[in-house]
């Protein structure tokens, strides 16, 4: 599944349901882990993140338009480099991720 929620198609979230064999390819399992509690914050990416989600519900909302985006348990979720956005973690996250 792709969403390109974004009025400027150069910065994205998009949003898959990987299968164990691409998780593997990836390598997924030996990223870092990161954990949040419920909360809302801003946030910009600076770089291109992929993240793994093993734990929570979000909600992703770019600050320069667009639809929000949802995820959980089970998706991976790439954020393009400069999408400037605000999160809502609406159950206590946990996720594997990468930076490049």
């Amino acid at each position: 599944m792709m969403k390109q929620p974004l009025n400027d198609k150069s910065f994205f979230i998009r949003v898959e349901k990987p299968d164990a064999k691409q998780l593997a390819k990836m390598n997924v399992f030996s990223w870092p882990i990161w954990t949040k509690e419920s909360s809302t914050f801003p946030w910009s990416y600076q770089k291109q993140e992929i993240a793994y989600i093993l734990e929570g519900e979000v909600t992703v909302t770019p600050i320069n338009g667009g639809e929000s985006v949802s995820f959980a348990a089970g998706d991976l979720v790439t954020f393009s480099a400069g999408l400037s956005c605000v999160w809502h973690i609406k159950k206590p996250l946990r996720k594997h991720y990468q930076f490049s």
